[in-house]
């Protein structure tokens, strides 16, 4: 693996992770009646006050630099490499967002998502069979996410929002590009690593209504797509899918 390139990947992670705040800005406000608040319940902050919180884009710029550079590290000089560490910002942003709002505004997502299709898309027509494979993992790969998380949501388990649907499909079409076992950990481990700490909390705590709160759950889908990336080829050879 060049270092070269994990630092190159590093650095521009870190510089898109920095204009988060800029970013999440300029998002355009949803309108308060979309949003199906319970009665009662305080609307969620506004994307500028999500913007303005202190040190957020010092926090971003990290995140985003450690995460273009294990991505790199993970890939190598690979074409889908491209496409996921361009998303690297919008993946930051999305769940600095989500963490404060539990929103995933649509308008990164989507082109986020037709982003990634589109650079596998290039890299089918300008490279041969594995390229051309990767293409159709991604487009099968974002389909089977989307509807999975789409049932989901439909018989409104785990307390998804139709948000996630969306993400699932952006981290389908990301990982189907690199193979199956990082599409089926990727999209797997970001249950586990919302499910596991929180039941642990409700049982030191000794509260059951801990299981029952909404929490957002786009960040832990994120990051369990990028440890399927970092550990989808490891699992499959432990389960000896290789």
């Amino acid at each position: 693996m060049s270092l070269l390139l994990v630092l190159g990947c590093a650095l521009l992670g870190g510089a898109g992770g920095a204009a988060v705040p800029a970013l999440v800005r300029r998002l355009p406000q949803p309108d308060p009646a979309s949003l199906h608040l319970p009665e009662g319940e305080d609307p969620p902050p506004t994307y500028a006050e999500v913007a303005a919180a202190p040190g957020l884009a010092r926090r971003t710029a990290v995140v985003g630099a450690l995460a273009a550079g294990l991505l790199a590290w993970s890939v190598g000089a690979e074409p889908a490499l491209v496409g996921l560490v361009a998303v690297v910002p919008v993946a930051v942003a999305l769940g600095a967002v989500d963490l404060r709002t539990r929103l995933l505004p649509k308008v990164l997502v989507l082109p986020a998502t037709a982003w990634l299709v589109a650079v596998a898309a290039v890299a089918a027509l300008l490279g041969g069979p594995a390229e051309t494979d990767a293409l159709v993992r991604s487009l099968v790969a974002l389909v089977a996410a989307r509807t999975a998380y789409w049932l989901l949501w439909f018989v409104r388990s785990a307390g998804l929002g139709f948000g996630d649907v969306r993400l699932a499909a952006m981290v389908g079409a990301g990982l189907g590009q690199l193979g199956w076992a990082e599409v089926l950990v990727g999209l797997y481990a970001g249950f586990l690593v919302f499910g596991v700490p929180g039941a642990l909390w409700a049982l030191v705590r000794r509260d059951r209504s801990l299981l029952r709160a909404a929490y957002p759950f786009g960040p832990f889908l994120l990051l369990g797509a990028l440890l399927g990336v970092l550990l989808g080829d490891v699992v499959a050879g432990a389960l000896g899918w290789a």
